[in-house]
């Protein structure tokens, strides 16, 4: 199994040096005691918390699962004692509102633990991580009786919390949704029905879980307007805030799943259970887009997590196993062969991963501060800053579990046949990995998010403000040293305003034009938004090479050149594909498939 180690170093790279994030900090009221050392302290004792405690469950956690019973679901052993001492040492509360019993701390500092819990045991992670989503939606719209409640227990991890959309006929089209609320005369209201693909939605770790329902009102309008939000607890709270009766909420079975098996994928049958509206009427839609989209950005994470995982597995091996010789000489002349890291073709699967989980680092750090000017800056900053998050979080949520994935199984390759075999734990990457690209919204959903509304949406206002970025960033950085990267650039985002044109003026003759370019114009989007991170980090690490870490420095440039002469040059054959029109996917009828 892959030894996990937090890669701190780099860490601190994205977070001061390319992010400047202490001096964003002081800047955002609130957050002036998050300067760098205090910062760098917090991420070493969650990197000893998550390589000590969360590592070592990740592959039993995976072979014993999670057992389901009428009484419940039981977690694979030592995931309720990790999850205690979770709670213990405060870590569910280090970026909540201290109002709310939280630390205070930045969005941006509970994401990079995120990465090193989920890079460790990506399983045991989801149980306190849909908590987040909880939280976000009870503070946004949730009244001052339901924070009381509901926020306190949640912040410190004494509660956890799901989201529950999804039902076994509507999978993404939450229009169709089925499960009923009627109102009673107290006020609160009679949930009933079935939710299916609840992760963590039941389990031993806590005494209560807070079920955040989508539900329809009598005489709802059809389709997703007449869709409302529910605060649903498996226990019901007395007025004291201690729990009382069991609040009819029922896990029916857990799915028997392809990967992540140490978390409880959850049936949820709400037998008449007690809700609480929660934001407007028929509008919980809207109200579950905070959930959804912090949720999403989670699901980022799990790409970085996934690729930096099978990185460091497959690097360790690569260096130890020996296997035929250098192309260019022996390299191992004392040994029976050379380390396999001689190989070309294992390079460029090492560097791959190296690439997209360095570069995936800075787009998910880059979104999390994004998420703390949202919450601390001016009003106009806010705004501005909602914005770009509005544009690159299905960026990131799709493109990063794509190359996550690609990432996973490069790491089974690089172990060759022993890659296969789930003792070495790569394949469990694999599987734990191909989720990713599902749920929270398929790769195809984030795909036309993407292209119709953000991007056509906006009239391209959205891209042009992320575009005008890279803009100012080309023009400030005019060395010698650097043209190349700054060239790659900005040819690479000036095709994407071009493309974003095209696609824009051919859906509008036909709207299957946008929906046929859309996985392919976010791939490519992807690309060309780590080109602006990678190209941020190259112009640091060449003027860093003369200082003290010069070999960190050298990598990180040499990594950037792989970057952009072996992946970024993928957008030549995605601007083809989504140039080639909708007809080469649509004009065969459907009775033709089957020939």
């Amino acid at each position: 199994m892959p030894e996990y180690k937090a890669p701190l170093r780099d860490m601190r790279f994205v977070t001061h040096e390319v992010l400047d994030a202490e001096q964003q900090f002081q800047a955002l009221p609130g957050y002036e005691e998050a300067t760098a050392d205090l910062v760098d302290a917090i991420l070493e004792e969650g990197a000893k918390f998550c390589e000590g405690v969360l590592a070592p469950l990740n592959r039993s956690g995976d072979q014993e699962g999670c057992r389901w019973s009428e009484e419940g679901v039981t977690t694979p052993s030592g995931f309720k004692q990790a999850y205690q001492q979770f709670v213990e040492n405060g870590w569910p509360a280090l970026a909540a509102d201290v109002e709310a019993g939280g630390q205070g701390m930045p969005n941006l500092l509970g994401i990079i633990f995120n990465e090193m819990g989920g890079s460790a045991n990506w399983a045991w992670m989801m149980y306190p991580g849909l908590s987040h989503g909880a939280v976000k939606t009870i503070e946004a719209h949730g009244t001052p009786q339901q924070k009381e409640t509901f926020l306190t227990k949640l912040v410190s991890g004494e509660w956890t919390g799901t989201m529950c959309l999804t039902e076994s006929h509507c999978g993404s089209d939450l229009g169709l949704l089925r499960t009923k609320a009627e109102p009673r005369a107290d006020g609160s209201y009679s949930i009933s029905g079935q939710k299916i693909f609840i992760s963590a939605g039941e389990h031993d770790m806590t005494d209560n879980i807070v079920h955040i329902v989508l539900a329809r009102l009598p005489d709802a309008p059809a389709g997703t307007k007449g869709i409302s939000l529910f605060i649903v607890p498996k226990m019901l709270v007395n007025e004291d805030g201690s729990l009382g009766e069991h609040n009819n909420v029922h896990c029916a079975s857990i799915e028997h799943k392809m990967g992540i098996h140490g978390n409880a994928t959850c049936v949820l049958n709400f037998d008449g259970a007690t809700g609480y509206l929660i934001g407007p009427e028929n509008r919980g839609l809207n109200c579950m887009f905070t959930f959804m989209n912090t949720a999403r950005i989670g699901t980022a994470v799990q790409g970085l997590a996934h690729a930096e995982q099978s990185f460091q597995g497959a690097l360790a091996y690569a260096r130890e196993r020996l296997a035929m010789r250098s192309l260019s000489g022996p390299k191992n002349p004392d040994g029976a062969a050379d380390p396999i890291i001689v190989h070309p073709d294992v390079r460029r699967m090492l560097l791959t991963q190296k690439a997209f989980s360095e570069g995936g680092r800075a787009l998910v750090y880059y979104l999390a501060l994004q998420g703390d000017i949202v919450d601390k800056g001016t009003e106009d900053e806010a705004k501005a800053a909602d914005d770009l998050m509005s544009l690159l979080t299905p960026i990131a949520k799709a493109f990063l579990t794509e190359v996550g994935f690609e990432c996973a199984n490069h790491g089974v390759q690089v172990f060759g046949g022993h890659g296969y075999i789930s003792e070495w734990g790569m394949e469990q990457i694999v599987r734990d990995a191909r989720i990713s690209m599902l749920y929270e919204g398929t790769t195809g959903i984030q795909a036309i998010d993407l292209l119709g509304r953000k991007v056509l949406g906006s009239g391209g206002q959205m891209l042009l403000q992320f575009t005008s970025i890279i803009d100012a960033f080309c023009q400030a950085n005019t060395a010698e040293e650097d043209k190349p990267f700054i060239d790659a650039l900005n040819s690479a985002k000036n095709d994407w305003l071009e493309l974003s044109m095209k696609i824009g003026e051919a859906a509008l003759q036909n709207p299957e034009e946008a929906g046929a370019a859309s996985v392919d114009y976010l791939m490519y989007s992807g690309y060309v938004t780590l080109a602006y991170f990678w190209a941020r980090m190259a112009v640091i690490a060449r003027q860093n090479l003369d200082g003290g870490e010069a070999d960190f420095y050298r990598a990180k440039l040499m990594t950037a050149e792989f970057y952009f002469k072996r992946l970024l040059p993928r957008t030549r054959s995605l601007k083809a594909t989504m140039l080639s029109g909708a007809d080469t996917v649509m004009q065969m009828p459907e009775e033709l498939f089957a020939f």
